[in-house]
């Protein structure tokens, strides 16, 4: 008798689904904050899922940050991250939604990243996410002292703020 052999989902093979922690998400019950980094912006979604079914509350894109007087040459760095984060943040409070659960799907989990800076936005602006201090971005790359032009940190915090009050 011969052995069958069992094929893997499609988007298993195709490498663009972790089924094993999609379903440790969705077993929460929690809304998932999305984070995908693209070669120009950071795209950042407040998911829900109901019967095998995702359903996006909000988002936010690094590209809205021009509307506040962001003026980085760079809209994937880490500063934007942070206030893409801090976007959605405000956005899902409106919402009424409170705690959330971060998704990175595929992506590398690494130490101090744009994933976690946009996490550490979403955080500051009210949204209760679990996650480890020491994963999150030091305080100075958040604020972009790092940068070769610098940006007014409080400036632009306070008016992404006034603008989703």
């Amino acid at each position: 008798m011969r052995k069958q052999l069992k094929v893997q989902f499609r988007r298993r093979r195709e490498r663009k689904t972790d089924y094993k922690a999609r379903r440790a998400l969705l077993e929460s019950g929690l809304p998932r904050l999305v984070v995908r980094k693209t070669n120009k912006y950071i795209i950042t979604q407040l998911v829900n899922s109901r019967e095998a079914q995702d359903f996006t509350v909000c988002s936010a894109n690094s590209k809205e940050l021009l509307k506040f007087s962001y003026d980085s040459p760079s809209l994937k760095n880490i500063p934007a991250a942070y206030f893409t984060g801090f976007l959605i943040g405000l956005k899902a409070k409106k919402k009424k939604i409170k705690k959330a659960v971060l998704d990175i799907g595929l992506q590398r989990s690494t130490k101090g990243s744009k994933i976690y800076a946009a996490l550490k936005g979403c955080k500051d602006a009210g949204i209760e996410i679990s996650c480890s201090n020491e994963v999150l971005p030091k305080e100075e790359r958040i604020k972009g002292q790092h940068l070769k032009k610098k940006i007014d940190f409080e400036k632009i915090k306070k008016s992404i703020e006034g603008k989703n009050a």
